[in-house]
């Protein structure tokens, strides 16, 4: 009991979700005023996130964004609706309503976050009731110099490395360029496809430079990956009744002759597009410098100039 979160979680990295950690998964999830809006969440002392803490004056604000209740595609119709009855915990048609932390509760009809309370029912900016699947591809290869050598941090010793990062347009905060799992599609399929979108631009290159790309990235997506995380995530879009998980998977090019020939250009969402170095000072959108803190351990790279602060088998 007495593991920090993030040391319990490098032993569990698949599947982060246990009562250690609900202060880092419920940190973003109570941000105010909602993203998007003015809206205030209620305010939730930390000691009473958890349902099992009994709260009789629990008494949330109801948000659900004007976008989400236009009925575009990927989005639920209200709980209400005449007509719409969702499987909950399991799959439903095309839509997967299964969480990737088990069962869920399911109270008057509504899903119940599972990891406690956020100040806000509904659904917020999000289209699903109970689980938003996302997908987060961390790409990755060595800083090297101008020689092609590995290049080491100062203090550390160990070799930089570098990830894919968006600047998000809706936030303005950086990130893995990843995104929703459509109906039906594969987790492999969403994560190639994001990549292409949110960092190569895909949506607007011409059929023969998108299919050059392809070739390119069928190498680096088709070998041998990392999942680095399946779960829950804190996310400042989460409510009570909707909230985001995603499966982070690291794609690293050793030799970085795959990823040097691409050219990374904006698109979709993504206002900007660069190659970062990796370590603690970088902060990243929702969960993301927890997932890249997890690719640096695997791959044994430069993550602190404190040693004291990596955690230890």
């Amino acid at each position: 009991s007495n593991l920090s979160a993030s040391c319990w979680s490098r032993l569990h990295p698949v599947n982060m979700f246990n009562s250690y950690n609900v202060k880092f998964h419920h940190r973003k999830a109570l941000t105010s005023p909602y993203p998007g809006s003015h809206i205030e969440r209620s305010q939730v002392p930390e000691d009473k996130v958890g349902w099992l803490t009994d709260w009789e004056d629990y008494n949330p604000v109801e948000y659900t964004a004007k976008s989400v209740l236009a009925r575009p595609n990927w989005a639920d119709p209200q709980i209400n609706d005449e007509g719409f009855s969702p499987k909950f915990n399991e799959r439903d048609g095309e839509v997967e309503r299964k969480s990737l932390n088990g069962l869920y509760v399911v109270e008057n009809g509504r899903p119940r976050n599972p990891v406690g309370r956020t100040g806000l029912t509904g659904r917020g900016l999000l289209g699903r009731w109970g689980p938003n699947h996302a997908a987060d591809p961390v790409v990755t290869r060595w800083k090297r110099d101008g020689s092609g050598n590995k290049v080491a941090h100062p203090v550390s010793g160990k070799n930089i490395l570098q990830f894919v990062a968006i600047k998000r347009r809706d936030c303005g905060e950086w990130a893995i360029p990843g995104g929703m799992v459509d109906p039906g599609e594969k987790i492999t399929a969403t994560l190639k496809r994001e990549f292409e979108e949110e960092a190569l631009n895909s949506l607007q290159k011409s059929p023969e430079e998108k299919a050059k790309l392809e070739k390119q990235l069928q190498k680096l997506f088709s070998q041998e990956h990392f999942v680095v995380y399946r779960g829950y995530v804190d996310d400042p879009r989460n409510t009570d009744n909707a909230w985001m998980e995603t499966e982070a998977v690291n794609y690293h090019d050793e030799t970085g002759e795959t990823m040097d020939n691409l050219p990374l250009e904006a698109g979709d969402d993504a206002g900007v597009v660069k190659w970062v170095d990796i370590s603690e000072k970088l902060e990243l959108y929702a969960s993301h410098s927890y997932f890249i803190k997890l690719v640096t351990e695997k791959q044994g790279a430069h993550w602190s100039e404190d040693p004291g602060s990596e955690c230890h088998k």
